[in-house]
């Protein structure tokens, strides 16, 4: 499993790539609270491990996450099992593409 510097620096790394030209970063500010384990604060190409408010607060283990950015579990089950939970729910479907084209980048 890898470590929160490791998750922290992977999806630094995607967030400040363009996975197509012109494509703009996150138009509002996420946070992965990742349960006790520490956090990751996304805010357009800015990626830190503060813990300060964002527009999205995604609550879910480290485990999980990864899990989640590999592919292994859906984003679906893991509201529905409580294993993630979302601050704001319109705004997390509203930013999905975007989170997912992140997250695909950063298993890279």
């Amino acid at each position: 499993m890898a470590t929160l510097e490791e998750l922290t620096d992977r999806i630094r790394r995607a967030a400040a790539s363009d996975a197509e030209p012109g494509q703009a970063a996150l138009a509002k500010s996420v946070k992965l609270d990742l349960k006790g384990e520490g956090v990751i604060h996304v805010e357009g190409r800015a990626v830190t491990n503060e813990d300060k408010p964002a527009d999205l607060v995604v609550t879910v283990a480290k485990r999980d996450l990864e899990a989640l950015g590999k592919g292994e579990l859906d984003p679906v089950r893991a509201m529905m099992t409580g294993r993630m939970k979302l601050s704001d729910m319109t705004l997390a479907m509203q930013l999905q593409p975007k989170i997912q084209d992140l997250f695909r980048r950063a298993r890279g």
